[in-house]
């Protein structure tokens, strides 16, 4: 996914309660067999993290969980190593990753939140091509941060794609080819397939400042802007001709939908109403320099002042997004949000929004409609992640969907913590148990970390 800026919050975890598992079947693999395990997706799948690719991230990511175990499994389960693109540690690459630390603001304060890791220091080997110690340089998890299914036919894609570049065969031929030749070496008996996201959420993160319409053309040859929602024909055709490629030699596998980003931290954490006023003195007097435009404040909280997808400036209405890029310093002394407008790209309106979601819902029913065509088991992430929003225990554990203190989310405020992508990997094991009549068995979440505090 897209390279982001954060500015963070005060925060703390929960603490865990005693894990309580109870294991009452062996683990069996069903009707399916998962010898050889592939995943194939975009930065979720990598394990990515805290805004950065690093070694730790990629040892939790939800394939590592899901290799694990199918490790269990007697007859028919995984065999041998998940052999992953790994770094060599956890700087991140190529930027630093995000860490909680003291974060210094235009009023001479300072609170913790989300900081570039300091005495960051790129690691020229961790730019260098990967070779796995797999057979034949097999690498199990082809998740490439930021890919897109629009980038699937483009020549020379892995060239402008740093994490790619890494470790495909051939950087000049298309992600399609780089799939070909992973089924071919690896000859997979199962697989999972998380894609489609990143082609929502460019346009998302760039605050709609590119085409919603779900016709955009392309820029050049067959690629299409990053900020660009894809077109439906050309997710259809390219996701299609993924998942045949993955079931090309009999592999079964599992299709994971798109969640609603829009209810990600990125996009809730800075609400719509967030111009807080604690002076009636102030209150008059964006009252009188607004009075053209007949708008009131009032003591308490406000909608910011914003720019809309049209460049215009008016007050924001319930339900507009507000992104978590937002210079926090802008709003505070500057004055965005109230005399000044904050500009139209850290905002999604309405009308982006509802772009967002049709585009959201036409690519899922496509994900669907391949998973029944295809016999693949279906994981409908997009319900799951949704109830982050109100809130769920797991394992005596409460998550929600809050920047930092939820507990599954990041320091991006997109990707998931370590305990997140175990989350997420049960989600999927309960989906390939429904298809399949397996009975896998589900992973102690609490083996696991959230955010980490110094």
């Amino acid at each position: 996914m897209r390279k982001i800026y954060i500015i963070g919050a005060l925060a703390c975890l929960v603490s865990a309660c005693k894990p309580s598992v109870n294991i009452t079947v062996p683990p069996t693999a069903g009707d399916a067999t998962f010898t050889e395990y592939l995943a194939i997706g975009n930065s979720l799948t990598a394990g990515y993290a805290d805004n950065s690719l690093y070694v730790t991230g990629q040892l939790n990511s939800y394939p590592q969980r899901l290799f694990e175990q199918f490790a269990t499994i007697g007859d028919r389960g995984a065999k041998g190593n998940f052999y992953q693109p790994l770094l060599h540690g956890d700087m991140g690459y190529p930027g630093p990753r995000k860490v909680v630390g003291l974060v210094g603001s235009c009023l001479g304060d300072t609170s913790i939140g989300a900081i570039d890791l300091p005495g960051f220091a790129a690691d020229a080997e961790d730019a260098k091509a990967y070779v796995s110690g797999g057979p034949k340089n097999q690498v199990n998890n082809i998740g490439v941060p930021g890919i897109r299914i629009a980038d699937y036919p483009v020549d020379n894609y892995a060239m402008s794609n740093p994490y790619a570049k890494r470790f495909y065969y051939d950087v000049t031929k298309p992600p399609l080819e780089e799939l070909y030749s992973r089924v071919r070496n690896l000859h997979p008996t199962f697989f999972t397939v998380w894609l489609g996201a990143n082609d929502v959420l460019g346009f998302a993160t760039a605050g709609g400042q590119g085409d919603g319409s779900g016709n955009a053309l392309p820029v050049f040859g067959n690629y299409y802007a990053g900020n660009d929602i894809t077109p439906n024909a050309v997710f259809k055709r390219y996701y299609d001709t993924v998942v045949s490629v993955a079931t090309s030699l009999g592999a079964k596998g599992a299709l994971i939908n798109i969640p609603d980003i829009t209810t990600i931290p990125f996009f809730t954490t800075i609400p719509s109403n967030g111009l807080y006023i604690s002076r009636q003195t102030l209150a008059d007097s964006l009252t009188a320099f607004y009075a053209s435009l007949n708008y009131v404040f009032h003591l308490g909280y406000n909608q910011f002042i914003v720019k809309d997808h049209l460049g215009n400036m008016r007050q924001s209405v319930p339900g507009e997004l507000i992104l978590l890029t937002t210079p926090l310093d802008s709003i505070t002394c500057a004055a965005w949000g109230s005399f000044r407008a904050i500009p139209q790209q850290y905002v999604i309106t309405t009308e982006e929004l509802q772009q967002i979601k049709s585009a959201t819902t036409r690519f899922n029913d496509i994900i669907y409609a391949a998973s029944v065509r295809n016999n693949l088991a279906f994981i409908d992430m997009y319900s799951y992640m949704g109830t982050l929003q109100a809130g769920i225990t797991y394992n005596g554990i409460n998550y929600n969907a809050q920047y930092i203190t939820g507990g599954a989310f990041s320091l991006d405020g997109v990707h998931l913590t370590p305990r997140g992508y175990a989350i997420v990997a049960n989600k999927i094991i309960e989906g390939i148990n429904k298809q399949y009549h397996s009975t896998i068995t589900a992973i102690d979440v609490n083996k696991y970390h959230g955010i980490l505090f110094p």
